[in-house]
């Protein structure tokens, strides 16, 4: 079940114009929550695999928020993927 957090964050990765402000927690929660599969890789690597879909993030530091780039990044992987909100 997905929580109406998990859902404001999913839109919020479409929106226009990018927001630079995403919490990273927040990510991983709707990943987890839309069936994505993670796994902890070198340094601050993350592999994500969803619907055959995989691609490798880098959590950020030292803030934990992600930048307008990271989160076309994610959004690309969620398209590709097809969890579009």
């Amino acid at each position: 079940m997905v929580s109406s957090k998990t859902r404001r964050t999913h839109a919020a990765l479409f929106a226009t114009p990018t927001p630079p402000d995403i919490a990273w927690r927040d990510v991983e929660a709707l990943l987890v929550a839309l069936g994505a599969t993670l796994k902890e890789g070198a340094g601050s690597r993350i592999r994500v695999e969803l619907n055959g879909v995989r691609m490798v993030f880098h959590k950020p530091h030292p803030r934990p928020v992600l930048v307008r780039d990271a989160v076309r990044s994610i959004r690309r992987f969620l398209t590709e993927a097809g969890a579009l909100p």
